[in-house]
């Protein structure tokens, strides 16, 4: 960036991060889990969460220090190591991500809003689309005004939002109960969760969803202050959420049982609480998530301009995404995001799709990105680029690279065929801009290999279309 009054510091940095993790998706976490599994499937699915999400991290953090020439890493990882058509599209899987992340938002927002005002149900009646949709355009023209400005806000919301979360985790240690933890731990009086890998495996994509936006401070590398301070608020980041998100859910089991946390309606973490101390708990509680919405709904719209913004800057993407405006916002890439948004928005009020459908798909969307990244690592510290004084260090990051890169193959398979034929059908529109970038160069659209796998993905979208279209599958 050309003015400095635009460089963010560490402190912002791990505020786009922990902004863009705690979203919605912690407040709905007791319902959301105890819906898949039991205490132990909970418990080990967390222990592969925690391992692999912190090598991804450390990915983010290593690739940051060891490549610094790549800027919005997200995609940046990819192009380098695996071609053009890689790197695209890891940008528009991780834009698609976030963006789809945002329509979810935006429903959980309006459905907490039902549990006191009737008309918004659950977040996808006419009011409730007509309401997010205002919603919609005023964050938009508060983007517009800045990225600084936004980041400061973000900072201010991030602050606000977990005041009440740790408010939650110290009364929920009073009110924990050990008996109530342990029973039925394995989920065996409950059929219908099935074994116990299955549980681990049906959990996973929830979890991921948590935790998207742990790459949110690569994605502004180009803004900070300091280079080292992206991956400091990448691993920084990240801690603090992983606590807050063991502690809430690991507690919630110790207040109410598995059956009834399922049967609760999200923002599941009001009735937990509501449950501990009345009514006023689950008010503090919707009045915390509104704030958590707000802050994501602004750190992803910055978010999701960025990474068109800077793909486009090195012509992965068409020129006009790079587009900005006097207050050097990359206006184009936010008018084409929120149009998006928008667009899902009215479908989702024709399809009611549910939050849970929502995040389900963005997190499906984001595992593409996450795998390049760590496959990239490997190949660097594979081949010793950036090691040639340092060979402990590579045995290091190549192990790591390792763990992450299982990590992420193991949740394509827990996501399950459904989510990753639904994500072929968003990914193969993307060829659209692609072709515009590449003929705006002068280049040939595909490599041979590059072909193959478009292919790959062509075929994935046709057998989506076509279960979409026979109602073997469904939003």
């Amino acid at each position: 960036m050309s003015q400095p009054a635009q460089k963010l510091r560490l402190s912002a940095l791990i505020a786009l991060v922990v902004g863009s993790m705690i979203g919605g998706g912690i407040f709905s976490l007791p319902q959301n889990m105890a819906a898949r599994a039991g205490v132990g499937a909970v418990l080990i699915g967390w222990a592969i969460t925690a391992v692999g999400m912190l090598t991804l991290a450390f990915v983010f953090q290593t690739l940051a220090n060891r490549k610094p020439e790549l800027d919005s890493g997200v995609y940046a990882y990819a192009k380098a190591g695996f071609g053009d058509y890689m790197g695209f599209s890891s940008a528009w899987g991780y834009w698609i991500s976030a963006w789809m992340g945002n329509v979810g938002y935006f429903v959980l927002l309006f459905s907490t809003l039902g549990y006191f005002f009737p008309v918004f149900g659950q977040g996808n009646t006419p009011v409730a689309i007509g309401c997010a949709s205002l919603l919609l355009w005023a964050v938009h023209f508060l983007v517009m005004r800045g990225i600084r400005e936004a980041a400061f806000i973000n900072q201010i919301t991030t602050v606000a939002k977990i005041v009440p979360l740790l408010m939650f985790i110290v009364i929920a240690v009073v009110a924990f109960k050990a008996d109530i933890f342990t029973r039925d731990i394995w989920g065996l009086g409950n059929p219908k969760l099935g074994s116990v890998v299955d549980q681990v495996r049906h959990m996973m994509l929830v979890t991921v969803f948590v935790f998207i936006g742990i790459e949110g401070a690569s994605v502004y590398s180009a803004r900070a202050e300091k280079r080292a301070d992206v991956g400091r608020a990448t691993v920084i980041g990240f801690l603090g959420v992983l606590a807050l998100l063991v502690l809430v859910n690991v507690l919630s089991l110790g207040i109410m049982s598995q059956p009834e946390l399922a049967q609760l309606q999200n923002p599941s973490l009001a009735g937990v609480l509501e449950h501990i101390v009345g009514p006023w708990g689950a008010m503090l509680i919707s009045l915390g998530l509104a704030v958590s919405l707000l802050g994501a709904l602004l750190s992803w719209a910055l978010l999701c301009a960025e990474i068109l913004y800077a793909t486009a800057q090195d012509k992965t993407m068409p020129a006009f995404l790079k587009k900005e405006n006097a207050n050097q916002v990359p206006v184009n890439a936010l008018w084409l995001t929120n149009v998006m948004i928008q667009v899902f928005l009215v479908i989702t009020l024709f399809s009611q799709s549910t939050y849970t459908t929502l995040i389900y798909l963005a997190s499906s969307m984001i595992l593409v990105p996450y795998l390049w990244s760590a496959a990239y690592a490997v190949l660097l510290s594979g081949r010793g680029e950036t090691y040639e004084y340092a060979q402990r260090r590579r045995l290091q990051d190549l192990l790591i690279g390792l763990i992450a890169l299982g990590y992420a193959l193991w949740l394509l398979y827990a996501g399950g065929l459904k989510y990753l034929l639904l994500s072929a059908l968003l990914y193969a529109p993307g060829v659209i801009l692609f072709a515009q970038a590449k003929r705006e160069q002068g280049r040939p659209l595909f490599t041979l290999i590059e072909k193959g796998i478009f292919s790959g993905v062509i075929a994935g979208a046709g057998l989506a279309a076509y279960g979409l279209y026979s109602g073997v599958l469904s939003l």
